[in-house]
């Protein structure tokens, strides 16, 4: 390692222990349980979470970027340069309703800017309890402030010396500060009525704050023993178990000490019927690690993580129900040690029990292979009860197989019951969705908002409204010319709907009849369908089907048709919410319809701009190639263009900030003025000084970006100047490929002072530059700098075929180079390239 990378990684390392112990500090000052903060990145306009305190990085990897334009708390704060204080998920989800349904949970945030010497650096970020009211939380949020300002301080002191305070890589995940956690939080115990015996672990009495001595072993004492109040209760509690009614929810307890408890009881045992033997633990909501020693015994699984995910303790029962050896689980994430948890319905549930301080019970599903069978005759796997009881410290996990519930279904929670329903011979993949239902039009908004066509409409609908209803079949219809067509369908028999599409208004069909009699028609049976619609083709033998019209402004927009693979009830709030959420559909396809005329003249406005023809010299091809972006309406500023200079040609490339008609105008405007001033045979320095200047001057609220390089096709000879854009890539003749070190200045439009510097390189026959914008090499979650390295790679293999030495096509070069950019769905940014070859003057080729 040189000398130069131990200092960066020196300096990194100071940079990540000063962030960490400012993130340390603003958890105790804002009386938080986790935090991080967000520092500026290379890349323009892009944040990225540094430290995470108290929180399993993989579980909050959506939150990893933050662009400083989106609508989220840490990024107002960062732009505006203001602090945010959301007391409450109502504040939340009033004023950030994207960040309220991606986290809908009940806790509190506090977000503050770190800014030093005027310069803003990044954000402090504080999750807290929720607050009845805000006014409580000033307090908390001045001595976060005066954290914030120390950080931003010394930050300044360090960029002023020089070193580079940004961050690009991953967040470094720490533990949250600890302020004298308990020994203990949850204890066990188990009742037999058969022989009346109760037998308790050594962590019960630690709770209790009592000792063993002295205790009979039956229920009656264990009542006295675990609250103060009225035994009389919990011994009724206890014995409605063993009859197989266990309570549906945790019951609140208070100890001797007055100390508040919370005590969950559940069936245990194959007992055949009643009496049914009772497991129990009792669990402090404060700090502690997971009971050990006699928990071993119990009967049921329990296991414990820490904040960061780590499973600090599993007894011989949870190691048998996870499908996992005891020491593969001890040490491990539980995401690694157990990898059929990554399901989002699950790593949802691991973050609410992470941000609320209320136990959150789910199912989950162990695959078939991923250990004992529990439930035989099912062919999707064992069906297991999580239950998750958050600390400050550790989460504190039981589980069992829902075999063990009581047959009874009053005794079970409703979402086990949802469960318990799944019919014998299913593969269900999926838990039946336990989202709370004020959030589904909410959830179902936010993600519409994003999508611009039918098909990205249908995606959404697809994957938020049919998991949340439990649904396994979609179909959409689109009115066009009185005539309905099929735009999207999943999970139905292959070509079932095909004799559907193009059917007339006034054809009988429950789609067609929703449609224009404007109200949804739910049928909670194959036989009330086949009743209602004689002679219809019915795709299955059971299963509900709700058909639900889409009317946006009272225009007529559609159908949308949701198939169950079982028969339903559909209740009254079930029938509302379907209703609303067909509305806000019908809004999105009608707003995707406008986007596909209005994207067509966006289209053609990009057209116009680009160069339709090249400049030329017999001594230098080059390629070109434009990719506009396939996420919303608006146009780009990404342009190339190639024109004479003198004896010479210039290659340009260029990308203006932003989208829209806006940056499509300013980019016309820049590329008309690089062309001007080269065609005054100006020097590449005075080119883009001339081109900086005019943007100032034209003062449109953007900047731009630009590589301007300026090559004698007759020595090969090439000057370069660099705006801030990406370094050029070079492929020598033999094959060796490089990203060029191309010093340069600041983009353009933001300093009237700003030197370019000019730096001269070789261009030998049949080597190949590479000039690019960013949308080529900018992957979601990855570095742009592994973006370039894998753009490199392409262009080292792109020659000519069979691999051997020499020019290489430049059309096919370039088609290859853009072969993933165009094969995506789904680009966020244009994308322009620019490949530049030249031949030897004698006319061979080397």
């Amino acid at each position: 390692m040189t000398g130069s990378a131990e200092r960066d990684d020196q300096a990194l390392a100071s940079l990540a222990a000063l962030l960490s112990g400012a993130v340390t500090d603003a958890i105790r000052a804002a009386r938080g349980f986790a935090g991080g903060v967000y520092l500026r990145s290379s890349t323009p306009g892009l944040l990225r979470l540094a430290v995470l305190a108290g929180l399993p990085g993989p579980l909050f990897r959506p939150w990893w970027r933050m662009h400083v334009d989106r609508p989220f708390p840490a990024a107002d704060a960062h732009r505006l340069g203001v602090e945010v204080l959301l007391a409450d998920p109502t504040e939340t989800m009033r004023r950030y309703p994207q960040l309220a349904a991606g986290l809908p949970f009940p806790f509190g945030s506090l977000y503050v800017p770190v800014v030093g010497a005027a310069t803003p650096f990044g954000v402090l970020t504080v999750l807290r309890p929720s607050a009845s009211d805000a006014t409580e939380v000033l307090p908390d949020r001045d001595r976060m402030t005066a954290v914030a300002e120390e950080l931003g301080a010394v930050l300044a002191s360090l960029d002023k010396n020089g070193q580079d305070v940004v961050w690009d890589g991953e967040p470094l995940c720490t533990r949250p500060p600890a302020d004298a956690p308990s020994s203990r939080c949850v204890g066990g115990f188990t009742w037999d009525p058969t022989d009346g015996t109760v037998i308790a672990d050594d962590a019960l009495w630690a709770l209790l704050g009592t000792s063993r001595e002295g205790f009979t072993g039956t229920p009656e004492a264990l009542a006295r023993a675990v609250t103060r109040d009225d035994p009389r209760l919990l011994l009724a509690a206890l014995r409605d178990t063993a009859a197989g009614s266990p309570p549906p929810h945790p019951l609140p307890v208070r100890t001797a000490d007055g100390g508040l408890r919370l005590l969950e009881l559940w069936i245990s045992g194959a007992a055949p019927a009643p009496p049914y033997r009772v497991s129990g633990v009792v669990v402090d909501p404060g700090p502690g690690p997971a009971a050990d020693g006699a928990a071993d015994l119990l009967p049921e699984g329990v296991f414990a993580f820490d904040r960061l995910g780590l499973i600090t303790y599993a007894n011989p029962r949870a190691a048998e129900l996870l499908g996992r050896p005891l020491p593969e689980l001890l040490g491990r994430p539980l995401w690694d040690a157990v990898p059929w948890l990554d399901r989002p319905a699950y790593e949802d549930h691991l973050r609410g029990a992470l941000l609320s301080p209320d136990p959150v019970h789910f199912q989950i599903r162990r695959p078939r292979g991923g250990g004992r069978e529990e439930t035989p005759g099912r062919t999707g796997g064992t069906w297991l009860t999580l239950s998750v009881y958050p600390g400050p410290n550790s989460l504190t996990c039981k589980i069992v197989p829902m075999g063990r519930v009581a047959e009874t279904a009053e005794a079970i929670p409703y979402d086990e019951r949802a469960m318990a329903a799944v019919p014998v011979g299913t593969d269900a993949d999926e838990p039946m969705s336990t989202t709370p239902p004020q959030y589904r039009p909410i959830i179902l908004a936010i993600a519409l908002t994003e999508a611009v066509t039918a098909r990205q409409v249908s995606e959404v609908v697809m994957r938020e409204l049919l998991p949340a209803f439990g649904g396994r079949r979609l179909a959409i219809y689109l009115l066009q010319d009185r005539r309905m067509y099929l735009a999207w369908e999943t999970g139905f028999p292959q070509g079932f709907l095909a004799p559907f599409d193009g059917v007339g208004l006034d054809a009988k069909l429950p789609g067609v009849e929703a449609l224009t009699s404007g109200r949804p028609l739910f049928f909670e049976s194959m036989r009330q369908l086949a009743a209602a619609y004689p002679g219809i083709a019915l795709d299955a033998k059971e299963g509900a089907r709700a058909f639900l019209p889409l009317i946006a402004s009272g225009r007529p927009v559609g159908s949308c048709i949701l198939g169950f693979d079982r028969s339903r009830d559909f209740s009254t709030e079930d029938r509302t919410v379907l209703t609303a959420l067909a509305g806000l559909i019908a809004q999105a396809l009608e707003r995707a319809r406008r986007y596909d005329d209005e994207s067509a003249l966006a289209r053609g406005l990009q057209e116009a701009l680009l160069p339709h023809r090249l400049s030329a010299h017999p001594l230098v091809k080059t390629a070109g190639r434009y990719l506009p972006g396939t996420v919303g309406m608006d146009v780009g500023g990404d342009w190339y263009d190639v024109v004479k200079a003198g004896d010479g040609l210039a290659l340009v490339i260029g990308d203006v900030q932003g989208h829209g008609v806006q940056a499509a105008a300013t980019m016309g405007q820049l590329r008309s003025a690089v062309r001007a001033f080269t065609l005054g045979d100006h020097s590449p320095d005075e080119v883009m000084s001339g081109t900086n200047q005019l943007l100032i001057d034209l003062d449109p609220g953007q900047f731009a970006s630009c590589c301007y390089v300026r090559v004698d096709p007759v020595t090969g000879v090439a000057r370069a100047a660099r705006a801030g854009h990406p370094q050029p890539l070079l492929r020598h003749p033999d094959g060796r490929t490089e990203v060029l070190d191309l010093p340069g200045g600041v983009v353009l439009g933001v300093d009237p002072r700003a030197q370019y510097p000019v730096t001269e390189l070789q261009l030998e026959p049949d080597a190949v530059l590479a000039l690019y914008t960013d949308g080529l090499v900018e992957r979601p979650g990855t570095d742009i700098d592994e973006g370039v390295e894998i753009l490199r790679a392409a262009l080292a293999r792109s020659g000519t075929p069979h691999g051997r030495p020499g020019s290489p096509s430049l059309s096919r070069a370039a088609d290859l180079l853009t072969a993933e950019a165009r094969q995506a769905t789904e680009r966020p940014d244009d994308i322009a390239l620019l490949l530049t070859t030249r031949r030897s003057p004698r006319g061979s080729r080397h």
